[in-house]
């Protein structure tokens, strides 16, 4: 009877894993990003709307009615549920669209929610918390603005030659075939809300252009519609600030300014190119190691679904700020509902009006769209699985980004766990080791000269690790004595800027269900009387819980002490040893605020604030951030602020971590030419804290046990193939590097 219950029991066991299994596999599809059928289907939809009066985002007008972008708009999170947690029907596929009204009286920002997918019926306007309208001024910089900001710099270029050419040595913006100058746009776009004003500074149009300043720099007011009303602010040129480019172009004839003349150039000794130089200790003929998978993948990809150790996840890269996981599970059990990337800021100093007003919000260049390819053998390794991803943004066709996401398996060529027995005698009991390897789900944002690698780890034993790399090239402009106090002189006539980098993410923890709570775990010195020595004390660290029970309470401000171990565990639901199931969130972090609380630019960036805020889960507050936030951090359509202000209870309810990473960036010579990885990641570990009742890596087959054996030779215990054999592709290196319309 009692083995025909245990039986019972391993099957209801057996069953329930494998039709979880089966419903996050059903509902995953319903975070997909939308497919190129999709995204044409709700276009044609939207210009067949005859009031809407759209047409091509590429004409040359900006006073127009066009869309600017369009992308999937995730169901709620209890609609959802009903598909993952019971198997119900998923809710009906939706798109997110944005259209920019400039043809009317009073041009503006617009959100739709068109539905349902493959075959759009209705649409009706999307609002923000609080129905905070969008600003037009607040829209991102387009393609075709940027074509009229070049115009305008080539009549600014025109005036300004003969000072342009002698200061670089032969370098000029129109008809320059090899000896070309290019610009870079500096944002926020003004010093208040509803302004339109960028600065501009020029650059040697060569490899690595972003450490060429040639120390030109030009305020343009570009608020109008009509760019013939554009005009020329401010000029800054060696030090000096000018009213208009002909003021500065008469002192420069007469001398009433200093004039700079850059070192001469040499294609053959460019200072930013990544061919190799200097002296080699590695044999550079020679490969270096290469990742193999003697039999094959031991994950499995069925579109967004990711299948790998016990880990279930769907995935999606959201245009406007990137990667996304939804609906985690670990042996079927979920995690976590959501863990997305919400916004990277890069904020700079400076002596030079440039430096002083770069302070990049990169949601607002759209930074999921600019994931492009990946380099088989460099950014992932050539078994990895290549997946293209397809954007609408500042389009009117789906754009294709070729092999832009990988999914591989590493080793991390650390055990995961081992250990050595001695006997002391020179021999040993036994030896015990595992391999430690992860699935890398991995995808990068090129925006404008960084370039920022992101993570998602998925480990054998339960921990997922977050992280995100950052390399390309410094933003860097010209030097000035004074610009010693804001960074490092890394070449002649170049310097640069200090900065620092954040990046928020979205943590939607269901650990156990939905009902979770939040505490803090710190230690305290205890002293007392020794009981085996009553004349000593004993002075030793205690456990000290704090409990958080209001959003208030639980959002952690920088500059404070920050807690040893934060924790999230469900109540209601134990493991073997009577412990409440959860998980703690490590952080591996150096970041800080960037602006004092409330000052200007830092309303957009109220998240900032805090490593970690915790809040009550609401499907109004689905992100921390906006893609209208770079060009209006003053009056920001979603203000973070606002989701904890309202100071709800947070004790069994569904909670979301918003979490703030980063790192001081001090530039430094070695930064040239490009910034490495090393030393330049940062990111946070989701690791299990008594939700299993043992480590669940121990199901793994890749473990070896070796014992002595009674003839003296070593006895190993392996459940895997004995011979590994080797195997690396024959395929030659290929590297394309385009995308395009489709």
């Amino acid at each position: 009877m009692r083995l025909f219950c245990l039986l019972q029991l391993v099957c209801l066991a057996g069953c329930s894993t494998s039709t979880s299994r089966d419903w996050a596999h059903h509902g995953a599809p319903m975070f997909a990003d939308l497919t190129v059928r999709e995204m044409k289907a709700v276009r044609a939809y939207l210009h067949g709307i005859q009031e809407l009066e759209l047409t091509d985002a590429r004409s040359k007008t900006l006073m127009k009615n066009s869309i600017l972008l369009i992308e999937l708009h995730v169901p709620r999170k209890h609609e959802a549920l009903r598909a993952l947690d019971r198997g119900q029907a998923k809710p009906p596929r939706q798109a997110r669209v944005i259209i920019q009204f400039g043809n009317q009286t009073n041009p503006n920002i617009t959100e739709y929610i068109v539905s349902p997918l493959p075959t759009p019926k209705t649409h009706e306007v999307k609002t923000f918390k609080g129905d905070r309208p969008v600003r037009f001024e607040s829209r991102p910089i387009s393609a075709v603005e940027y074509d009229h900001i070049e115009d305008l710099l080539e009549k600014i270029a025109i005036k300004a030659h003969k000072l342009l050419f002698e200061t670089t040595g032969g370098f000029s913006y129109t008809n320059c075939s090899d000896r070309c100058l290019t610009f870079s746009d500096i944002a926020p776009r003004g010093l208040d809300s509803g302004e339109r004003r960028s600065w501009i500074m020029l650059q040697k149009f060569v490899e690595g252009y972003f450490i060429h300043p040639v120390g030109f720099e030009v305020l343009i007011n570009h608020q109008d519609l009509d760019p013939e009303k554009w005009t020329v602010e401010k000029v800054w040129y060696n030090s000096m600030y000018f009213d208009s480019v002909e003021e500065l172009i008469e002192k420069y004839e007469s001398g009433g300014v200093e004039k700079i003349k850059l070192p001469d150039h040499d294609d053959k000794d460019l200072f930013s190119t990544f061919i190799p130089r200097g002296h080699s200790n590695t044999h550079t003929n020679v490969h270096g190691p290469k990742l193999v998978e003697p039999q094959g993948h031991r994950y499995e990809v069925d579109r967004n679904f990711v299948e790998y150790a016990g880990w279930s996840f769907a995935y999606r890269v959201r245009s406007s700020a990137g990667l996304q996981v939804f609906d985690l599970r670990f042996n079927g059990e979920r995690i976590a509902y959501e863990i997305s990337l919400q916004e990277a800021i890069a904020f700079y100093s400076g002596d030079t009006p440039a430096a002083m007003q770069t302070k990049y919000i990169d949601a607002g260049w759209a930074m999921g769209t600019l994931s492009y390819e990946l380099a088989p053998g460099i950014d992932c390794p050539e078994i990895a699985t290549f997946v293209d991803l397809y954007h609408y943004y500042d389009t009117d066709k789906p754009v294709r980004h070729k092999n832009a996401l990988c999914i591989f398996e590493m080793t991390t060529a650390v055990p995961l766990r081992r250990h050595f027995n001695s006997n002391f005698k020179g021999g040993y009991n036994f030896y015990g080791g595992l391999d430690n390897t992860v699935l890398v789900l991995r995808t990068t944002s090129t925006v404008y000269n960084y370039d920022y690698i992101w993570d998602f780890l998925f480990y054998q034993n339960g921990v997922m690790e977050v992280k995100v790399s950052a390399t390309g090239y410094i933003h860097a402009t010209f030097f000035t004595p004074n610009g010693l106090h804001y960074g490092t002189k890394v070449y002649n006539y170049v310097l640069g800027n200090l900065h620092t980098h954040l990046i928020h993410y979205k943590v939607d923890l269901d650990i156990a269900g939905r009902e979770n709570s939040f505490e803090t775990i710190d230690l305290k010195y205890v002293n007392f009387t020794n009981p085996w020595s009553p004349n000593h004390f004993i002075v030793q660290s205690k456990l000290h819980r704090t409990e958080h029970k209001t959003e208030r309470s639980a959002a952690f401000r920088f500059g404070k002490k920050f807690p040893r171990y934060v924790h999230f565990y469900n109540a209601n639901e134990k493991n073997k040893w009577g412990h409440q199931k959860g998980y703690r969130i490590q952080f591996n972090s150096h970041a800080d605020s960037v602006l004092p609380r409330g000052w200007r630019e830092e309303n957009g960036i109220s998240w900032s604030r805090y490593p970690l805020a915790v809040t009550r889960h609401k499907d109004s507050e689905a992100t921390s951030s906006s893609i209208y936030t770079q060009c209006d951090p003053w009056e920001p359509v979603v203000s973070f602020e606002d989701y904890i202000r309202n100071n709800e209870d947070i004790v069994n309810q569904d909670l979301v971590a918003w979490v703030t990473v980063g790192f001081l960036h001090v530039p430094h010579s070695e930064d040239i030419p490009n910034t490495a990885t090393p030393g330049n990641a940062v990111g946070f570990f989701l690791r299990p804290f008594n939700f299993f009742d043992e480590d669940p890596s121990l199901s793994s087959r890749s473990t070896i046990i070796v014992r002595p054996g009674q003839d003296g030779k070593p006895k190993i215990q392996r459940w895997t193939p004995e011979v590994v054999g080797h195997c690396v592709t024959d395929k030659p290196f290929f590297y394309n590097g385009t995308h395009a319309g489709v």
